[in-house]
């Protein structure tokens, strides 16, 4: 357990009553959860889960599945209703205030102080964790240029870009030496290139021994990251494995994506799993996902199967086996940012 930055065992948490609305602090994170049989709804259901220390762990599942409310539990701001959660080697639960102390969680909301500088916000940061005036300065300016801020130093919050500010956020969370860093979809609204940019700096943390969790909502950041990624689904552990090792799970599968025009989706969907080898068609508004198994002939097949159920193809693409072919067999549901 020495090389463990997080255990869970057995975790549950089960929320009374009507589910709280989504995105929440403490709520499931949408409808997905599933409906506890004595009432309420059950978030996590026995969650049993260990990151090892200096990994990069991969936190994926669609909303509902029970990433907001576990990741509440593992930094304090939920309290689990059985279970255990011990980060860092502290148990959560028993001493909270303590475990604060040793880990870090970066939200997608903007929590930095407005009324300060970028400096300021790193400073001030370190004395609410005790750190002495000096270490914080210190720790303040390593930070600042670590994540090439030094320039930004004294700028109000609000002059900085998306991306800037992604990065004052990360680089508060480190100031008190975190031994695990969460990070709720760090990249999300970011342009391309401030994606690619918090990647590299993201990765050369972890090369330097730091724990990091990561949810996300795009594949490709999961795949490029992660040492290992989990996929929850209504609060439970669907599977466990490093990328290659979950996409490994569906070879000689495809994914076909079909645009359709108007037409009835449910009709085309219920012609597509007519054909052999079809494990399973979903339909999200004019665009149909198709998971099949690969076998000669297959596209012809869908080609054939959408004309006679009376649609129109718009386009047609088919994808090797991916995360996102993974996730699919997995929940049945478009994994989409």
């Amino acid at each position: 357990m020495a090389d463990d930055a997080i255990v869970c065992e057995e975790l549950t948490k089960r929320y009374e009553g009507p589910p709280p609305r989504a995105g929440g602090p403490q709520g499931p994170g949408g409808n997905g959860s599933a409906r506890a049989q004595d009432g309420g709804v059950l978030a996590v259901d026995r969650l049993n889960l260990t990151v090892k220390t200096g990994e990069f762990f991969g936190l994926l599942g669609p909303n509902g599945a029970g990433k907001t409310t576990t990741i509440g539990m593992l930094t304090t701001r939920v309290i689990p209703t059985a279970g255990r959660a011990v980060v860092a080697g502290i148990d959560v639960v028993a001493r909270p205030a303590f475990a604060r102390t040793r880990l870090a969680a970066v939200t997608q909301t903007n929590t930095l102080d407005r009324g300060l500088s970028v400096f300021d916000n790193l400073y001030f940061h370190g004395r609410y964790f005790g750190l002495s005036r000096a270490e914080c300065r210190r720790r303040a300016g390593e930070l600042l240029d670590h994540f090439d801020l030094a320039a930004k130093a004294e700028a109000r919050i609000d002059q900085l870009s998306g991306g800037l500010a992604q990065r004052v956020l990360i680089a508060r969370a480190l100031l008190h030496r975190p031994e695990v860093l969460f990070l709720d979809e760090p990249t999300a609204g970011l342009d391309p290139q401030g994606r690619l940019r918090l990647w590299e700096e993201l990765t050369a943390l972890n090369r330097g021994g730091q724990a990091i969790v990561l949810t996300t909502h795009y594949m490709e950041e999961a795949d490029e990251l992660c040492t290992r990624i989990a996929i929850v689904d209504h609060g439970r552990l669907l599977a466990l494995n490093s990328p290659q090792g979950l996409k490994d799970e569906v070879q000689g599968e495809r994914l076909l994506k079909l645009t359709l025009a108007d037409c009835d989706g449910g009709t085309v969907v219920a012609a597509l799993e007519q054909i052999p080898g079809v494990v399973e068609a979903t339909c999200v508004g004019h665009t149909v996902h198709v998971q099949a198994h690969a076998a000669p002939g297959l596209v012809g097949a869908v080609v054939a199967a959408v004309a006679q159920a009376g649609g129109e193809l718009r386009d047609l693409t088919v994808s090797e086996p991916s995360l996102e072919a993974v996730f699919l067999k997995l929940t049945g549901k478009e994994y989409r940012p």
